[in-house]
């Protein structure tokens, strides 16, 4: 999954050698940290959090059913500023999964 954490947010950030990536594991959760330079968290994160919503749901469509879930973050370098999931998709994404 972290594969195409990587490819997703290649397309976007300019500055590719200055992005980090850390996976968490947690008892229920896989939680990727996406780091990125300031000049590339509005490309990566787009409009209103669209693009950054768009690669949540095409990472929880690529997660196999029965399996851990993911949680995507994306993170500014050197700052505070964050883009987590809302609470509303985790909600949407526990809905689906029931399914």
């Amino acid at each position: 999954m972290l594969e195409l954490i990587q490819y997703i947010v290649n397309q976007f950030a300019e500055d590719k050698e200055n992005v980090e990536y850390e996976v968490n594991e947690k008892e229920r959760v896989i939680e990727i940290v996406v780091t990125l330079p300031s000049s590339d968290m509005g490309k990566v994160i787009g409009k209103q959090g669209k693009i950054a919503k768009a690669m949540r749901t095409i990472v929880r469509a690529a997660t196999p059913r029965g399996s851990k879930r993911y949680v995507v973050e994306i993170k500014e370098k050197g700052g505070n500023a964050v883009n987590r999931e809302t609470e509303e998709e985790a909600a949407d994404a526990e809905n689906a999964d029931a399914e």
